[in-house]
C-alpha cells in the first residue's frame, strides 16, 4: 500500500484515504482518538459501533493494513490504539472542514431564500402566429423575403 516508493505522493495519499472511506472505520478511529489512555479494548469498540464482532474485525483489519491502528493482545483481550497521533489530527481537521462547508451551505441557503420567486411560465397559446422567433425581425413580427434583406 505505502511501500512502492516510485508511486507519486498523490497516489499514496489517495490510497490512505481509501482506508478512511467507510463511515464505520471513521467511527472506530474517532473512538480510539477519544480514548483517555490511548488504548481501547475490542469490547468497547463493539459497544461504540454496534457492529457484530466479525464485521468489526474486518474493519479493524483494513485499518491495520493501512497502518492507521495497532493492536496489542494481553491474554484473551485485544486492545487497539491509533498508530500515529496525526490520525486524530486528521479527524479534527476533517470535522472543522465539514463545519466550514456546512456553514457556507447554510449561508447559501439563507441567501437563496431571500431571492424573489421566479414565476412559472403560462402554457403557450394555440393562437400564436406561425412564424418562429428565428423568422422574426427582432420586433416579434414575421419577416418577408424582401424585408429580410433590407
Amino acid at each position: 500500500m505505502f511501500t512502492d516508493a516510485s508511486r507519486p505522493l498523490y497516489e499514496v495519499k489517495a490510497n490512505l484515504f481509501k482506508g478512511l472511506a467507510h463511515p464505520l472505520r471513521v467511527r472506530v478511529l474517532e473512538v480510539l482518538a477519544a480514548s483517555a489512555d490511548g488504548e481501547t479494548p475490542v469490547s468497547v469498540l463493539l459497544e461504540a459501533t454496534g457492529l457484530e464482532a466479525s464485521h468489526l474485525s474486518q474493519h479493524l483489519a483494513v485499518l491495520r493494513n493501512y497502518r492507521l491502528v495497532t493492536a496489542e493482545r494481553r491474554g484473551n483481550q485485544v486492545s487497539y490504539r491509533l498508530a500515529y497521533p496525526q490520525v486524530a489530527d486528521l479527524l479534527r481537521v476533517a470535522r472543522a472542514l465539514l463545519g466550514e462547508i456546512l456553514q457556507a451551505t447554510e449561508r447559501q441557503l439563507v441567501e437563496q431564500a431571500g431571492l424573489p420567486s421566479i414565476p412559472v411560465p403560462v402554457a403557450a397559446s394555440t393562437d400564436a402566429p406561425e412564424a418562429s422567433v428565428a423568422e422574426s425581425n427582432g420586433h416579434g413580427r414575421p419577416t418577408t423575403g424582401a424585408a429580410a434583406g433590407s
